[in-house]
Protein backbone atom coordinates (compact mmCIF):
# COMPACT_ATOMS: atom_id res chain seq x y z
CA UNK A 1 0.00 0.00 0.00
CA UNK A 2 1.17 3.53 -0.76
CA UNK A 3 2.13 5.75 2.16
CA UNK A 4 -0.64 7.87 3.65
CA UNK A 5 -1.02 11.48 2.60
CA UNK A 6 -2.67 13.22 5.52
CA UNK A 7 -5.09 16.12 5.38
CA UNK A 8 -3.05 18.28 7.75
CA UNK A 9 -0.40 16.63 9.86
CA UNK A 10 1.83 18.29 12.50
CA UNK A 11 4.94 19.95 11.09
CA UNK A 12 7.81 20.35 13.54
CA UNK A 13 10.54 22.90 12.88
CA UNK A 14 13.34 21.20 14.82
CA UNK A 15 13.51 24.17 17.19
CA UNK A 16 10.90 22.94 19.66
CA UNK A 17 13.17 20.59 21.63
CA UNK A 18 15.42 23.46 22.66
CA UNK A 19 12.60 24.98 24.70
CA UNK A 20 11.16 21.67 25.86
CA UNK A 21 14.59 20.57 27.11
CA UNK A 22 14.99 23.91 28.86
CA UNK A 23 11.76 23.26 30.76
CA UNK A 24 12.99 19.80 31.83
CA UNK A 25 16.39 21.13 32.82
CA UNK A 26 14.79 23.78 35.01
CA UNK A 27 12.09 21.38 36.28
CA UNK A 28 9.34 23.73 35.06
CA UNK A 29 6.87 21.12 33.85
CA UNK A 30 3.80 22.63 35.50
CA UNK A 31 1.25 24.94 33.80
CA UNK A 32 3.43 28.00 34.40
CA UNK A 33 6.95 29.03 33.58
CA UNK A 34 9.13 30.88 31.10
CA UNK A 35 7.82 29.01 28.05
CA UNK A 36 4.22 29.95 28.83
CA UNK A 37 5.14 33.61 29.26
CA UNK A 38 7.32 33.74 26.16
CA UNK A 39 4.77 31.87 24.05
CA UNK A 40 2.06 34.36 25.02
CA UNK A 41 4.39 37.28 24.24
CA UNK A 42 5.26 35.81 20.83
CA UNK A 43 1.59 35.53 19.90
CA UNK A 44 0.93 39.09 21.05
CA UNK A 45 3.81 40.40 18.94
CA UNK A 46 2.59 38.44 15.92
CA UNK A 47 -0.94 39.85 16.21
CA UNK A 48 0.61 43.33 16.26
CA UNK A 49 -2.28 44.89 18.15
CA UNK A 50 -2.93 46.17 21.66
CA UNK A 51 -4.15 42.76 22.78
CA UNK A 52 -3.30 40.30 25.55
CA UNK A 53 -2.97 36.52 25.30
CA UNK A 54 -3.59 33.75 27.83
CA UNK A 55 -2.30 30.29 26.84
CA UNK A 56 -4.80 27.53 27.61
CA UNK A 57 -5.32 23.80 27.18
CA UNK A 58 -7.54 24.16 24.09
CA UNK A 59 -9.42 26.59 21.91
CA UNK A 60 -12.66 25.20 23.32
CA UNK A 61 -11.52 26.11 26.82
CA UNK A 62 -10.73 29.61 25.57
CA UNK A 63 -14.21 30.04 24.13
CA UNK A 64 -15.78 28.75 27.34
CA UNK A 65 -13.87 31.32 29.43
CA UNK A 66 -14.70 34.12 26.97
CA UNK A 67 -18.43 33.43 27.31
CA UNK A 68 -18.16 33.29 31.10
CA UNK A 69 -16.50 36.71 31.14
CA UNK A 70 -19.25 38.08 28.91
CA UNK A 71 -21.81 37.01 31.50
CA UNK A 72 -23.44 34.27 29.44
CA UNK A 73 -25.63 32.09 31.63
CA UNK A 74 -28.59 29.78 31.76
CA UNK A 75 -31.30 30.62 29.21
CA UNK A 76 -29.29 33.30 27.38
CA UNK A 77 -29.11 33.40 23.59
CA UNK A 78 -25.73 33.31 21.85
CA UNK A 79 -25.59 33.65 18.06
CA UNK A 80 -23.17 31.29 16.34
CA UNK A 81 -22.22 30.54 12.76
CA UNK A 82 -23.89 27.29 11.72
CA UNK A 83 -21.25 26.26 9.18
CA UNK A 84 -18.44 25.34 11.57
CA UNK A 85 -17.04 22.63 13.83
CA UNK A 86 -19.05 21.75 16.93
CA UNK A 87 -16.41 23.26 19.24
CA UNK A 88 -17.68 26.71 18.17
CA UNK A 89 -21.08 25.95 19.71
CA UNK A 90 -20.48 23.43 22.50
CA UNK A 91 -19.35 25.97 25.14
CA UNK A 92 -22.67 27.78 24.73
CA UNK A 93 -24.37 24.63 26.01
CA UNK A 94 -21.79 24.21 28.79
CA UNK A 95 -23.30 27.35 30.31
CA UNK A 96 -26.92 26.32 29.83
CA UNK A 97 -27.35 28.97 27.15
CA UNK A 98 -29.14 28.62 23.82
CA UNK A 99 -27.24 28.51 20.51
CA UNK A 100 -28.91 30.53 17.75
CA UNK A 101 -27.47 29.52 14.39
CA UNK A 102 -26.94 31.74 11.35
CA UNK A 103 -26.34 30.76 7.71
CA UNK A 104 -23.28 31.62 5.65
CA UNK A 105 -22.47 34.05 2.87
CA UNK A 106 -22.28 32.05 -0.40
CA UNK A 107 -18.95 33.55 -1.51
CA UNK A 108 -17.17 33.99 1.82
CA UNK A 109 -18.62 30.80 3.44
CA UNK A 110 -18.59 32.47 6.86
CA UNK A 111 -21.39 34.17 8.80
CA UNK A 112 -23.83 36.10 6.63
CA UNK A 113 -24.24 39.69 7.88
CA UNK A 114 -27.75 39.70 6.39
CA UNK A 115 -28.94 36.73 8.42
CA UNK A 116 -26.99 37.87 11.48
CA UNK A 117 -28.99 41.08 11.61
CA UNK A 118 -32.21 39.20 10.90
CA UNK A 119 -31.49 36.91 13.84
CA UNK A 120 -30.67 39.79 16.17
CA UNK A 121 -33.84 41.68 15.27
CA UNK A 122 -36.02 38.62 15.71
CA UNK A 123 -34.47 37.64 19.05
CA UNK A 124 -34.87 41.21 20.34
CA UNK A 125 -38.53 41.17 19.28
CA UNK A 126 -38.92 38.11 21.50
CA UNK A 127 -37.19 39.88 24.41
CA UNK A 128 -34.17 37.62 23.94
CA UNK A 129 -31.40 40.03 22.98
CA UNK A 130 -28.31 37.86 22.35
CA UNK A 131 -25.52 38.06 24.93
CA UNK A 132 -22.78 37.45 22.33
CA UNK A 133 -22.04 36.66 18.68
CA UNK A 134 -19.50 33.98 17.71
CA UNK A 135 -18.09 34.41 14.21
CA UNK A 136 -15.71 31.85 12.68
CA UNK A 137 -12.90 32.38 10.17
CA UNK A 138 -13.45 29.04 8.47
CA UNK A 139 -10.53 27.17 6.88
CA UNK A 140 -8.44 30.29 7.45
CA UNK A 141 -10.69 32.61 5.42
CA UNK A 142 -11.48 35.89 7.21
CA UNK A 143 -15.18 36.52 7.71
CA UNK A 144 -16.93 39.67 6.47
CA UNK A 145 -15.62 41.55 9.48
CA UNK A 146 -16.48 45.11 8.47
CA UNK A 147 -20.20 44.37 8.19
CA UNK A 148 -20.30 41.97 11.15
CA UNK A 149 -18.43 44.32 13.47
CA UNK A 150 -20.69 47.22 12.50
CA UNK A 151 -23.82 45.20 13.24
CA UNK A 152 -22.53 44.02 16.62
CA UNK A 153 -21.51 47.55 17.58
CA UNK A 154 -24.86 49.00 16.49
CA UNK A 155 -26.83 46.53 18.59
CA UNK A 156 -24.25 46.63 21.41
CA UNK A 157 -23.61 42.88 21.38
CA UNK A 158 -20.09 41.63 22.18
CA UNK A 159 -18.28 39.84 19.34
CA UNK A 160 -16.15 36.73 19.86
CA UNK A 161 -13.88 35.55 17.03
CA UNK A 162 -13.30 31.85 16.61
CA UNK A 163 -9.90 32.16 14.97
CA UNK A 164 -8.93 28.54 15.62
CA UNK A 165 -8.17 28.01 11.93
CA UNK A 166 -7.04 31.53 11.06
CA UNK A 167 -3.77 32.38 12.80
CA UNK A 168 -1.84 34.34 10.17
CA UNK A 169 -4.92 35.43 8.22
CA UNK A 170 -5.96 39.06 7.99
CA UNK A 171 -8.77 41.31 6.81
CA UNK A 172 -7.83 44.74 5.45
CA UNK A 173 -4.34 44.25 6.92
CA UNK A 174 -5.74 43.64 10.42
CA UNK A 175 -5.00 40.22 11.88
CA UNK A 176 -7.79 37.75 12.51
CA UNK A 177 -8.11 37.41 16.26
CA UNK A 178 -7.95 41.17 16.90
CA UNK A 179 -11.47 42.30 15.92
CA UNK A 180 -13.60 40.98 18.77
CA UNK A 181 -13.92 41.63 22.48
CA UNK A 182 -12.36 38.18 22.73
CA UNK A 183 -10.83 35.80 20.20
CA UNK A 184 -9.80 32.19 20.45
CA UNK A 185 -6.86 30.38 18.89
CA UNK A 186 -6.21 26.65 18.59
CA UNK A 187 -2.91 24.77 18.52
CA UNK A 188 -4.38 21.32 18.01
CA UNK A 189 -2.26 18.82 16.08
CA UNK A 190 -3.81 19.66 12.71
CA UNK A 191 -3.58 23.46 12.95
CA UNK A 192 -1.12 25.71 11.16
CA UNK A 193 1.13 25.54 14.22
CA UNK A 194 0.68 23.09 17.07
CA UNK A 195 1.53 22.53 20.71
CA UNK A 196 0.17 18.95 20.36
CA UNK A 197 -2.92 20.21 22.14
CA UNK A 198 -3.62 23.71 23.33
CA UNK A 199 -5.17 27.05 22.58
CA UNK A 200 -5.25 30.66 23.67
CA UNK A 201 -7.69 33.39 24.54
CA UNK A 202 -6.96 36.80 23.06
CA UNK A 203 -8.36 39.54 25.30
CA UNK A 204 -8.86 43.29 24.91
CA UNK A 205 -7.54 44.27 28.35
CA UNK A 206 -4.89 43.14 30.80
CA UNK A 207 -7.62 42.67 33.39
CA UNK A 208 -9.43 40.20 31.11
CA UNK A 209 -6.20 38.23 30.67
CA UNK A 210 -5.68 38.11 34.42
CA UNK A 211 -9.25 36.97 34.92
CA UNK A 212 -8.74 34.27 32.30
CA UNK A 213 -5.66 32.96 34.10
CA UNK A 214 -7.50 33.09 37.43
CA UNK A 215 -10.43 31.07 36.10
CA UNK A 216 -8.17 28.63 34.25
CA UNK A 217 -6.20 27.78 37.39
CA UNK A 218 -9.17 26.71 39.56
CA UNK A 219 -10.11 30.27 40.61
CA UNK A 220 -8.04 30.26 43.77
CA UNK A 221 -8.57 33.39 45.85
CA UNK A 222 -5.60 35.33 47.19
CA UNK A 223 -5.37 33.67 50.59
CA UNK A 224 -2.84 31.59 52.55
CA UNK A 225 -5.20 28.62 52.33
CA UNK A 226 -7.29 27.13 49.53
CA UNK A 227 -10.27 29.45 49.20
CA UNK A 228 -12.62 29.77 46.24
CA UNK A 229 -15.32 32.37 45.66
CA UNK A 230 -15.93 31.42 42.01
CA UNK A 231 -16.09 28.19 40.04
CA UNK A 232 -12.72 27.51 38.43
CA UNK A 233 -11.34 25.30 35.67
CA UNK A 234 -8.16 23.38 34.96
CA UNK A 235 -7.51 25.03 31.61
CA UNK A 236 -3.95 26.46 31.72
CA UNK A 237 -1.38 25.35 29.13
CA UNK A 238 1.61 23.38 30.41
CA UNK A 239 5.12 24.78 30.19
CA UNK A 240 6.14 21.74 28.12
CA UNK A 241 3.47 22.33 25.47
CA UNK A 242 4.25 26.04 25.50
CA UNK A 243 7.87 25.16 24.70
CA UNK A 244 6.66 23.40 21.56
CA UNK A 245 4.65 26.50 20.77
CA UNK A 246 7.68 28.78 21.08
CA UNK A 247 9.52 26.73 18.47
CA UNK A 248 6.46 26.72 16.23
CA UNK A 249 5.97 30.50 16.44
CA UNK A 250 9.47 30.97 15.00
CA UNK A 251 8.31 29.38 11.71
CA UNK A 252 4.70 30.60 11.57
CA UNK A 253 5.30 33.00 8.66
CA UNK A 254 6.92 30.16 6.72
CA UNK A 255 4.00 27.84 7.48
CA UNK A 256 1.56 30.42 6.13
CA UNK A 257 3.58 30.72 2.92
CA UNK A 258 3.64 26.94 2.54
CA UNK A 259 -0.13 26.59 3.00
CA UNK A 260 -0.76 29.40 0.52
CA UNK A 261 1.58 27.68 -1.92
CA UNK A 262 -0.56 24.54 -1.63
CA UNK A 263 -3.58 26.64 -2.52
CA UNK A 264 -1.83 27.90 -5.68
CA UNK A 265 -0.99 24.28 -6.54
CA UNK A 266 -4.70 23.45 -6.44
CA UNK A 267 -5.59 26.62 -8.35
CA UNK A 268 -3.43 25.47 -11.26
CA UNK A 269 -4.93 21.98 -11.21
CA UNK A 270 -8.57 23.05 -11.15
CA UNK A 271 -8.37 26.19 -13.32
CA UNK A 272 -9.50 24.35 -16.44
CA UNK A 273 -11.98 21.95 -14.82
CA UNK A 274 -15.52 23.24 -15.29
CA UNK A 275 -17.86 22.81 -12.35
CA UNK A 276 -15.14 22.73 -9.68
CA UNK A 277 -14.70 25.85 -7.53
CA UNK A 278 -11.64 26.42 -5.33
CA UNK A 279 -12.47 28.37 -2.17
CA UNK A 280 -10.43 31.58 -2.50
CA UNK A 281 -10.35 35.19 -1.37
CA UNK A 282 -13.05 37.36 -2.93
CA UNK A 283 -10.69 40.34 -3.26
CA UNK A 284 -7.52 41.85 -1.81
CA UNK A 285 -9.26 42.85 1.44
CA UNK A 286 -8.95 39.20 2.44
CA UNK A 287 -5.70 37.35 3.17
CA UNK A 288 -6.21 33.70 4.08
CA UNK A 289 -3.58 31.43 5.56
CA UNK A 290 -5.38 28.69 3.56
CA UNK A 291 -5.11 26.33 6.50
CA UNK A 292 -7.15 23.93 4.40
CA UNK A 293 -7.67 24.21 0.66
CA UNK A 294 -11.26 23.31 -0.20
CA UNK A 295 -13.33 22.83 -3.33
CA UNK A 296 -16.99 22.49 -4.18
CA UNK A 297 -18.24 20.33 -7.05
CA UNK A 298 -21.28 21.35 -9.07
CA UNK A 299 -22.73 17.94 -9.84
CA UNK A 300 -25.18 19.39 -12.38
CA UNK A 301 -22.13 20.33 -14.48
CA UNK A 302 -19.72 17.51 -13.68
CA UNK A 303 -22.27 14.75 -13.07
CA UNK A 304 -20.01 13.76 -10.15
CA UNK A 305 -20.35 14.15 -6.39
CA UNK A 306 -17.89 15.16 -3.71
CA UNK A 307 -18.06 11.67 -2.20
CA UNK A 308 -17.09 10.06 -5.51
CA UNK A 309 -13.95 12.19 -5.72
CA UNK A 310 -13.18 11.46 -2.06
CA UNK A 311 -13.39 7.74 -2.86
CA UNK A 312 -10.90 8.17 -5.71
CA UNK A 313 -8.48 9.81 -3.29
CA UNK A 314 -9.07 7.11 -0.67
CA UNK A 315 -8.15 4.40 -3.18
CA UNK A 316 -4.71 6.04 -3.42
CA UNK A 317 -4.46 6.31 0.41
CA UNK A 318 -4.94 10.09 0.35
CA UNK A 319 -6.99 11.60 3.15
CA UNK A 320 -9.74 14.09 2.34
CA UNK A 321 -12.74 15.25 4.35
CA UNK A 322 -16.20 16.63 3.69
CA UNK A 323 -16.80 20.24 4.62
CA UNK A 324 -18.30 20.83 8.07
CA UNK A 325 -21.83 19.58 8.56
CA UNK A 326 -23.83 22.66 9.67
CA UNK A 327 -24.69 22.84 13.34
CA UNK A 328 -28.40 23.31 12.71
CA UNK A 329 -28.40 19.87 11.03
CA UNK A 330 -26.67 18.17 13.96
CA UNK A 331 -28.92 15.94 16.13
CA UNK A 332 -27.62 17.51 19.34
CA UNK A 333 -28.72 20.99 18.16
CA UNK A 334 -31.91 20.01 16.31
CA UNK A 335 -34.16 22.21 18.47
CA UNK A 336 -32.07 25.37 18.20
CA UNK A 337 -33.26 28.40 16.19
CA UNK A 338 -31.77 28.87 12.73
CA UNK A 339 -31.78 31.94 10.49
CA UNK A 340 -30.95 31.65 6.81
CA UNK A 341 -31.56 29.56 3.75
CA UNK A 342 -29.54 26.57 2.47
CA UNK A 343 -26.10 28.04 1.79
CA UNK A 344 -24.30 26.06 4.49
CA UNK A 345 -26.27 22.91 3.63
CA UNK A 346 -25.35 23.23 -0.05
CA UNK A 347 -21.68 23.72 0.80
CA UNK A 348 -21.72 20.62 2.99
CA UNK A 349 -23.28 18.52 0.25
CA UNK A 350 -20.85 19.70 -2.45
CA UNK A 351 -17.51 20.31 -0.74
CA UNK A 352 -14.21 18.57 -0.02
CA UNK A 353 -11.22 19.52 2.13
CA UNK A 354 -8.01 18.61 0.31
CA UNK A 355 -4.59 17.67 1.73
CA UNK A 356 -3.02 20.95 2.82
CA UNK A 357 -0.16 20.21 5.22
CA UNK A 358 2.78 22.59 5.17
CA UNK A 359 5.05 19.51 5.10
CA UNK A 360 3.52 18.09 1.90
CA UNK A 361 6.29 16.91 -0.45
CA UNK A 362 6.55 17.25 -4.22
CA UNK A 363 6.07 13.50 -4.56
CA UNK A 364 2.84 13.74 -2.58
CA UNK A 365 1.66 16.63 -4.73
CA UNK A 366 2.39 14.55 -7.81
CA UNK A 367 0.23 11.73 -6.44
CA UNK A 368 -2.61 14.17 -5.78
CA UNK A 369 -2.23 15.59 -9.29
CA UNK A 370 -2.36 12.09 -10.79
CA UNK A 371 -5.64 11.28 -9.03
CA UNK A 372 -7.26 14.52 -10.22
CA UNK A 373 -5.89 14.31 -13.77
CA UNK A 374 -7.20 10.76 -14.22
CA UNK A 375 -10.57 11.50 -12.67
CA UNK A 376 -13.35 12.01 -15.21
CA UNK A 377 -15.22 15.11 -14.09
Amino acid sequence: MKSKIWLSSPHMSGREMKYVQEAFDQNWVAPLGKNVDEFEDAIQRFLNEDKFVAALSSGTAALHLALIQLGVGYGDDVICQSFTFSASANPIKYLGANPVFVDSDPVNWNMSPIYLEEAIKDRISKNKKPKAVIVVHLYGMPALMEEITEICNRYEIPLVEDSAEALGSSYKNKMCGTFGEFAILSFNGNKIITTSGGGALVTSTKEQKEKTIFLSTQARDSAPHYQHSEIGYNYRLSNICAGIGRGQMEVLDERVRQRRSNHEFYREIFSDIEGVNLFSEANTDFFSNHWLSCITINKSITNKTNHQLMQAFAEDNIETRPLWKPMHLQPVFKDCPYYGETVSEDLFSAGICLPSGSNMTNDEKNRIYEVISKYEF
